[in-house]
């Protein structure tokens, strides 16, 4: 669909090639116990993930800032989950949630495998919304990080997916075209409709059993990537 066409491939990271919800469990895994905070693991995720993807979205359409995010994301699980704490530990909390995410690097599986199979014929990239201060480690601690001719996140961009600008930046650092390029990545909103409205290819990679779609193919596994490249 794409091999004739297509020239460079742009990755998203988070929920595409790094597994974002395990290596975050692991990381709540270490500081809770660390913190002495007395709620089950499985309890905390239950109600952190949700409210993750709920800040998360706030923070892509600029109504809250990243602090904002950090801290509310916290206070909002202990606030459900009526558990007493200060906003001192919450703090602290987010701190090192930041600085000991990056020590846990599982990627989806075959990530590696189908950036051995691109690199050959297509220059890769990501485009990520991820924080810029972890996103680098994240790269270079799962041993995928010189795969990647472009690394562009929305700090650098000023802006977020699926705003255009992040995209334009992209392709601009790439010295490609919108034509030539793929975008595959986890999120409908920020990934597939933000590059398609940028002129660029996509494909949804969907991992959660999210509704089905037209907006471009859909695949479940890493390894699907090449029926189409």
């Amino acid at each position: 669909m794409y091999k004739d066409t297509v020239t460079d491939v742009f990755f998203d990271l988070d929920h595409t090639l790094w597994d974002f919800e395990k290596n975050s469990a692991l990381t709540f895994k270490k500081i809770l116990v660390e913190h002495e905070i007395d709620i089950p693991l499985e309890r905390f995720l239950e109600v952190y993930v949700p409210a993750n993807f709920a800040f998360w979205k706030l923070y892509r359409e600029e109504k809250i800032t990243k602090t904002e995010l950090r801290y509310q994301r916290l206070k909002t699980v202990f606030d459900t989950l009526e558990y007493g704490i200060s906003d001192a530990t919450i703090d602290s909390l987010s701190e090192e949630y930041i600085n000991h995410l990056s020590s846990f690097n599982h990627l989806f599986p075959h990530a590696t495998n189908i950036l051995d199979y691109l690199r050959p014929n297509y220059k890769l990239h990501i485009i990520t919304n991820g924080f810029q201060e972890i996103q680098e480690k994240k790269l270079r601690k799962s041993g995928i990080h010189g795969y990647f001719d472009q690394v562009i996140d929305s700090e650098m961009a000023g802006v977020k997916k699926p705003n255009p600008i992040i995209f334009e930046m992209a392709l601009d650092k790439a010295k490609t075209k919108a034509t030539n390029s793929l975008m595959i990545g986890d999120s409908l909103e920020a990934d597939i409709l933000g590059a398609q409205a940028s002129g660029l290819g996509a494909l949804h990679f969907c991992t959660l059993g999210e509704d089905s779609h037209e907006h471009c193919p859909i695949i479940t596994d890493l390894r699907e990537i090449k029926n189409y490249l």
